[in-house]
């Protein structure tokens, strides 16, 4: 028996595919030139938004870039590893306030008393993230051994155990009432209101936010570029390969202990960075700012983002942070929310922030279990030829044969013959 193909069927054929291959390579030249036409009209964007909008603005940004940078570092360890972890609040809190010892210097006398190294503020910076990395190096060998929702419960432990320390280290922490934060210096140039005092740009004054606006877009890239590139490269396929299934991962030679506690150790240095980063922000740390809340919003972020994805814990961070901000703002003219400070009978902003991500969580986990992310990713695209191509089965087409299966109307099913 041999299959041939009747010559009525080669048209429907030749419709999907053109011979000569031009057109899906015009598609594809096309989908690039339009992404890199977006990304840049973005980055112009986020770079213009200085000097047009307000502080606050500007500092509600910063607290989303600096949730973009933990969200990132919490998907690499959850998203993509598969490790459950409650304790992100922790590392965060330990790239603030070792930022805020390693710079600042001593201050205060007897019970009052602040002890500081008064390193360089861009070296202590650096430093807070090393060691916050090596506060999950110190975590590793239980983060190794452990999964799933023993894992999470582990860490979990890590942000009552930290609360702990940063109300009875008074020394260094502050105690209750914490712990100023000394801007941020670069070759003398301060990212504060002074040093150089009264700075303009185009005629816009440049104060601290303004001027740390810029370092958080470059920690937010070189945070992006960092984790695509680990994801990329054999490291990214191992991680894959533990979380999809570890006996699969054992089989290929992955060591699986080593890479798990390899990825805690990375997700910490993320944390460390987005914690230091907003020390700079807030100006002032405190224990509650690092509280369990706090890592269930990371957690919310990755989940509405799509876990895996950076760019989709990127999105999920963005939404997260900005609600409770905006939502604050416009308390006075949103039904049922009563501004902070007032004795209405509304939610408060905060609460009517969580139920939004509970709301987003259950959307999400029902209607796109790939988060943001997967939803763009289900977006068909139209290649060059006309046809329309699904982003996750990108070789699948509409053809004739398709849209009339029965081969009527010119039409010819494949003919089997002897």
């Amino acid at each position: 028996m041999s299959d041939t193909l009747s010559p009525d069927a080669s048209p429907a054929i030749t419709a999907a595919t053109p011979p000569d291959g031009s057109g899906g390579a015009a598609g594809r030249r096309s989908g690039t030139a339009s992404r890199a036409g977006t990304a840049a009209a973005g980055v112009l964007l986020l770079l213009a938004l200085p000097f047009y909008v307000s502080s606050f603005w500007l500092q509600t940004g910063l607290f989303a870039m600096a949730a973009v940078v933990g969200a990132i570092g919490l998907n690499l360890l959850s998203g993509t590893t598969g490790q459950l972890s409650l304790g992100h609040a922790f590392f965060l809190a330990v790239g603030a306030y070792g930022y805020v010892w390693l710079a600042g210097d001593p201050s205060g006398t007897g019970s009052a008393q602040l002890y500081g190294l008064g390193l360089p503020p861009l070296l202590a910076f650096v430093l807070a993230i090393l060691l916050a990395g090596a506060a999950g190096g110190l975590f590793s060998p239980i983060s190794g051994r452990l999964r799933g929702m023993y894992l999470g419960i582990a860490t979990l432990a890590l942000v009552f155990l930290g609360h702990h320390i940063m109300l009875n280290a008074r020394d260094i922490t502050g105690g209750f009432n914490g712990r100023s934060v000394p801007a941020l210096e670069i070759f003398g140039f301060s990212f504060s209101d002074t040093s150089p005092d009264g700075l303009a740009v185009l005629g816009v004054p440049f104060g601290g936010l303004e001027r740390l606006w810029y370092f958080g877009l470059v920690l937010v890239v070189v945070a992006w570029l960092a984790a695509r590139n680990l994801l990329r490269g054999r490291p990214g396929r191992a991680l894959a390969a533990v979380r999809d299934s570890e006996v699969a991962a054992a089989v290929m030679g992955v060591p699986l202990s080593r890479y798990r506690a390899s990825a805690f150790i990375v997700s910490s240095m993320y944390a460390g960075a987005a914690g230091a980063l907003l020390a700079l922000v807030f100006k002032r740390v405190v224990p509650d700012h690092f509280g369990l809340l706090l890592s269930i919003d990371y957690l919310a972020m990755i989940v509405i983002g799509g876990l895996g994805s950076v760019g989709g814990a990127a999105a999920g961070a963005v939404f997260v942070a900005l609600m409770p901000h905006l939502l604050t703002k416009y308390a006075d003219h949103l039904p049922l929310l009563s501004a902070p400070g007032t004795t209405g009978s509304g939610v408060t902003p905060g609460d009517a922030a969580r139920y939004l991500y509970g709301a987003a969580i259950v959307l999400v986990l029902v209607f796109a279990p790939g988060g943001l992310a997967g939803l763009a990713h289900k977006r068909p695209r139209r290649t060059g030829d006309g046809t329309r191509r699904n982003r996750r089965f990108p070789f699948r087409t509409r053809t004739t044969s398709d849209s009339n299966p029965q081969g009527v109307e010119g039409t010819t099913p494949k003919e089997h013959t002897p």
